[in-house]
């Protein structure tokens, strides 16, 4: 009885030993070969694949396999794929038979269950491996659904060359998915994985033909398919080469291989937010746009399309592909790519001061020649307007204004603004940047300036959905995964910048001329009302610009990868035409929605843009934020007292009071007023004091260069000898004589028109300038030495 006892207990002990051998004898994963990247647009349609690690052609495990697969496979190697566990006993002793009648491998018994085992083994066979392979086909089969089973063999098979995968080998020998495949092009797949080596497209095509002809004959017996669609699929032809992959979208998918992890995304395929008919199309406009810059030597542009509904990037063109010309560097992201911004984040100052109240949207800005600690700051057009109102001062993107604005709102200041605009490239301290952080001193990418306009735009899209408040999730990065977890919202009652700001800020970027259209694109009904900004980076090495429509943020760059400037290179020449072109291949939209609730109407001067003070001559009202309330009152009107001629200025002293008039007049500094009176025919110059007449305590004169305390370098000629500096002083009255001293020597007079060539020795100097009537302006400035 003992005895029977431990015979039943070592009997119970080997099957559980057995039984744990059978559970773990099948590794888990069962393969762990590398896959290639691929990227598929919102459709499903195939934009861009990389091949594996390994150097072979192979697409992570799909969710399914088409069901003309299904049979034709299942017919050919499995017919009792359904009815086995894994191993077909009958097909092992038909084959068993057959080989012993032949004396020699004739036929094989593998099931498909068997047949992903060798796969994922990779091993040499042998009767002892084949026996592995049959034991651990029957464990395949307990963890594993059939469906399953034939999802692994459908992405492991081989099919010739580096093509490993049904989806593979679908777009390498017929250039679409493998659903769209005809009985006759299934049917040519099926039968590779049973000898890729011998027979694949390219190779021994006739014993190809004959064995796809088989099996649609085959199909037909199991009357999967009637005589008449085997007879047309049997006359199709059989691809003779390898085709190449679709590359659409090849930058972002070099993108997604460099941020999956981040992304938290466990699979080399994705399907993206990439609407594919549009990347397609950008694509061709690209390669329309890169053909004629090539032409002066620029070869490499992008664009970045964003839906600004749900922040999903809808089209992505890092760069214009051309990989079989290496010299273009066309594999460089110039989405990605750090850049000088130009004049691109001039809007952000314009709404970032606006939100704080330091201007109204048309305050006057000073635009004269300006030295700031040995910085001197230049427009484009090398002009100066005197004074200009801030918002046209963005719309023609003009630098002096631009760091005038930024050194009285304060660099410091702004570059935590766009720290919380979340701009990742700001890796130095403010003070490496300075004043030129408004000018391209800094670099920025294309997706973080894009995201920038998204955040901006998308609040204020939502100005009626959180009833005026604000939800800091706008403000997070555009996504292209189509199924990416969304930031939860954040309602609060602040946020970077007000919905009146915003409103005011777009209706500023609106007013810029487009290239091409003169001015005139107003009165066409069609045009679509566009935000919009251009940007060229100094020695026109970039040109960019950046566009927004309710429903579109649209951004594009022009350049070289490699920095060289070319001339022509310019925001508006380049970039403008090509970003408004991608704006057509957009549908239009209405304008965004003015948040009255934002907004207040207050009165302003219409000569100055401030906040008009009682003695303002016009006022207008105007709708501005809540917070230009805060603002200064106009400093530019000012009450003067004229004869009963109005023909001088007078005093109490000179003239009776009763036969005064007074008058509020408009008057900026003497060098403002010196640029401004060319550009505006209606500026009036206050009136000279009548004879006799004490003046008030007025400025008169101002130094345009050098300013007060300036340090200032004159260059040497050719012949070695110090060269001059132009010394240029405004004066309200232009029949002035004004006489010149240099550390009270006196160097020269000049009238009506007030400059003078110096050549100071290098050092500290004092300049005391003298006009007809006595008036006095006496400034240092410092020469430096070059030796020194």
């Amino acid at each position: 009885m003992k005895k029977q006892l431990k015979v039943i207990i070592y009997v119970d002990i080997l099957f559980a030993v057995l039984l744990l051998f059978f559970w773990f004898s099948l590794p888990k994963p069962l393969f762990i070969t590398p896959t290639s990247y691929v990227l598929e647009a919102s459709n499903g349609e195939l934009l861009s694949a990389s091949i594996a690690k390994d150097g072979q052609w192979r697409f992570p495990l799909a969710d399914s396999v088409p069901e003309k697969f299904k049979h034709c496979i299942i017919t050919f190697e499995d017919k009792r794929f359904y009815n086995h566990l894994g191993v077909d006993f009958i097909a092992v002793v038909r084959a068993i038979r057959q080989n012993m009648q032949a004396k020699s491998v004739a036929s094989g018994a593998s099931t498909l269950s068997m047949q992903v085992i060798r796969l994922s083994r990779k091993k040499q066979r042998t009767i002892f491996q084949k026996l592995a392979e049959m034991w651990m086909a029957v464990r395949f089969e307990v963890s594993y659904s059939k469906e399953e089973i034939l999802t692994l063999y459908a992405a492991n098979a081989p099919f010739g060359s580096n093509v490993v995968g049904l989806e593979a080998a679908s777009w390498r020998y017929y250039g679409r998915p493998a659903e769209n495949l005809s009985w006759g092009e299934m049917a040519t797949l099926a039968v590779l994985p049973n000898s890729p080596s011998l027979v694949r497209p390219g190779k021994n095509a006739s014993r190809l033909i004959i064995k796809r002809n088989n099996l649609l004959d085959k199909l037909v017996e199991e009357k999967i398919i009637d005589r008449a669609t085997a007879q047309l699929s049997k006359a199709e032809p059989i691809p003779s080469a390898p085709l190449p992959l679709p590359q659409n979208a090849p930058h972002l998918l070099n993108r997604f291989k460099d941020e999956m992890k981040a992304l938290k995304v466990n699979t080399t395929r994705i399907t993206s937010t990439i609407d594919e008919n549009l990347q397609k199309e950008l694509n061709r406009l690209t390669a329309q746009y890169h053909q004629k810059f090539a032409a002066n030597g620029i070869n490499n542009l992008a664009a970045l399309v964003i839906n600004i509904k749900n922040g999903s990037v809808v089209a992505y063109v890092g760069n214009c592909y051309l990989p079989q010309q290496k010299e273009m560097e066309s594999h460089v992201d110039m989405i990605s790519a750090r850049r000088s911004p130009g004049s691109t984040l001039k809007p952000l100052l314009y709404a970032s001061m606006l939100n704080d109240g330091f201007i109204l949207p048309q305050t006057l800005i000073s635009d004269v020649p300006t030295q700031i600690g040995g910085y001197s700051p230049q427009n484009f057009d090398l002009g100066y307007d005197g004074a200009i109102p801030a918002d046209r001062a963005l719309s023609r993107s003009l630098n002096i204004p631009a760091v005038k604005m930024l050194q009285q709102y304060k660099y410091e200041r702004f570059y935590d603004k766009l720290k919380k605009f979340n701009f990742s490239t700001l890796n130095k301290p403010a003070d490496h940047y300075g004043l030129s952080l408004i000018l391209g001193g800094s670099e920025v990418t294309m997706w973080d300036l894009s995201n920038a306009y998204l955040g901006m735009a998308r609040t204020l899209n939502h100005y009626n959905d959180y009833q005026g408040k604000y939800n800091n999730a706008d403000y997070g990065s555009a996504y292209y995964v189509k199924d990416q977890e969304k930031p939860e919202e954040v309602i609060e009652p602040t946020s970077l910048l007000d919905h009146g700001t915003i409103w005011s800020t777009f209706n500023a970027m609106e007013e810029v001329m487009r290239p091409g259209d003169e001015g005139l694109w107003q009165q066409f009904s069609s045009s679509q009302r566009i935000a919009w900004k251009t940007g060229t980076s100094f020695g026109f090495r970039d040109a960019w610009s950046v566009g927004l429509t309710p429903n579109y943020v649209v951004c594009v760059w022009v350049g070289n990868a490699d920095g060289e400037g070319r001339p022509g290179l310019t925001g508006i020449e380049a970039a403008a035409p090509f970003m408004f072109d991608v704006f057509r291949l957009l549908p239009s939209s209405k304008w965004f929605e003015m948040p009255k609730t934002k907004l207040k109407r207050i009165a302003v001067c219409k000569q100055s843009g401030y906040k008009a003070s009682p003695i303002c001559e016009t006022k207008l009202v105007q709708w501005v934020p809540p917070v230009g309330e805060k603002t200064a009152l106009c400093p530019y009107h000012k009450l003067i007292h004229l004869d009963a001629a109005e023909t001088y200025q007078v005093t109490n002293q000179c003239y009776s009071v009763t036969q005064m008039k007074h008058k509020s007049w408009f008057v900026l500094p003497p060098t403002m007023e010196y640029y401004y009176k060319t550009k505006n025919a209606e500026y009036r110059i206050l009136p000279l004091f009548m004879e006799g007449c004490q003046q008030e305590q007025t400025a008169v004169m101002e130094m345009i260069y050098p300013k007060a305390n300036a340090s200032i370098y004159i260059p040497l000629e050719i012949d070695g000898n110090r060269g001059k500096a132009v010394f240029n002083v405004a004066h309200r009255n232009n029949n002035a004589t004004i006489h010149w001293h240099i550390d009270e020597e006196y160097v020269g007079t000049t009238k009506n028109f007030h400059q003078i060539a110096l050549s100071p020795k290098p050092g500290k100097h004092t300049l005391t300038l003298t006009d007809q009537n006595g008036e006095r302006l006496v400034q240092v400035f410092t020469v430096l030495d070059k030796e020194k």
